[in-house]
């Protein structure tokens, strides 16, 4: 919901910005004859850096987007790795350490799939507890000198640090403060544009399709940001995880 209003407001804004430009330019032409020499160097400037900052941070914004997604699946392969080696366990330990494995795998998924990235970060208490519960029983075998206890050890530490590196994925974002400039510079653009047009008569349609293309492109970026707020999802990559659980019933 709060996208859909972020992208509304850039619109709203963009708009006001190209006709406060174009009005500017309006009143310079009438009182100033020469008033656009030389203004074409400003508005290649002007637009040759805002498009250069859009398109590295959509660029950027994808790059997270895919590794979020691949991030996903190493976990469910990491996960699905360390239930195998369960077997290795004494047979009296094996059915307790399943059960924690569906907890930990349900707690992961819900996590994984929750729209709240504070509310995600606030559960995972629950998940390193189950973890830590998982770790406990394998020490306590390979310290009965169960011979693959070691096995699983190695699998749960790779278990572990695939779901640290994923809770930092979901906390990395575009700066604020690049946020911030490419926003004043889509603004400074509508306005360079709109003052631009006062060259000739006022044209709605190309105001409007500025605005639209600018405040999608925004949106679709602040989308591949925050995946699962927006219209954007990681279904495919889900799916490697409720999988694996349904495997593990």
């Amino acid at each position: 919901m709060y996208l859909a209003l972020i992208a509304v407001s850039v619109f709203i804004a963009l708009v006001v910005c190209l006709e406060i430009g174009y009005r500017i330019g309006k009143k310079r032409v009438e009182t100033i004859p020469n008033a656009f020499e030389g203004f074409g160097a400003i508005e290649g400037a002007v637009f040759g850096i805002f498009g250069l900052l859009l398109s590295l941070s959509f660029f950027g914004a994808a790059s997270r987007l895919d590794t979020r997604r691949q991030l996903i699946v190493t976990e469910a392969t990491a996960i699905g790795s360390a239930y195998m080696r369960v077997d290795l366990l004494p047979n009296a330990e094996q059915p307790d350490v399943r059960h924690l494995f569906r907890e930990y795998l349900d707690e992961r998924i819900r996590i994984s799939e929750s729209a709240d990235e504070t509310q995600a970060l606030a559960e995972m208490s629950k998940a390193t507890k189950l973890q830590q519960a998982i770790w406990s029983r394998a020490i306590s075998a390979t310290k009965e000198g169960a011979p693959g206890a070691p096995l699983l050890l190695v699998a749960l530490n790779q278990m572990t640090e695939i779901a640290n590196t994923k809770a930092i994925a979901v906390r990395t974002h575009l700066p604020a403060l690049v946020f911030y400039f490419l926003l004043a510079a889509a603004l400074l653009s509508g306005f360079v544009a709109g003052f631009g047009m006062a060259r000739g008569e006022r044209n709605w349609l190309s105001i409007l399709a500025y605005a639209s293309i600018v405040t999608l492109t925004m949106y679709v970026m602040i989308d591949m940001e925050y995946p699962r707020a927006g219209l954007i999802r990681i279904g495919a990559a889900d799916l490697a995880m409720t999988t694996l659980r349904d495997s593990i019933q």
